[in-house]
């Protein structure tokens, strides 16, 4: 499940990602707050937070992921992964080959860091 968080504003998207995430948790609740954020944004920050509750993602959730990447590789300015299983830390090393602006992976107790350098610039 992907949840924006309060802390969603201008044109940073804050997200929790708990249990399992899904095709329809990106199409419903990602995919159209980028959407949102661009019309009035040239670039977006993001943040993604995974939950110690998180357990995985179904394929039709990576095939969305993978989808918005592409559809929007010129359109993150900065992308903060906190947390997450392990492979989270190398899809993030990826994503920076594979949109312009910045990715980092941060582990579980730098939530406060991620959001530092994610506004930071």
């Amino acid at each position: 499940m992907l949840s924006v968080l309060p802390e969603t504003a201008g044109d940073l998207i804050v997200v929790q990602a708990s249990d399992q995430l899904t095709a329809d948790d990106y199409q419903s609740v990602l995919v159209p707050e980028v959407e949102e954020k661009l019309k009035s944004h040239p670039n977006v920050r993001v943040v993604i937070y995974f939950d110690p509750s998180f357990t995985g993602m179904e394929l039709g959730a990576i095939w969305e992921d993978a989808k918005l990447g592409m559809a929007h590789a010129n359109d993150f300015y900065r992308l903060a992964v906190v947390g997450g299983p392990d492979w989270a830390e190398w899809a993030t090393a990826l994503g920076n080959h594979l949109v312009k602006g910045e990715a980092r992976h941060f582990s579980a107790t730098q939530y406060l860091q991620a959001m530092h350098w994610v506004n930071d610039a």
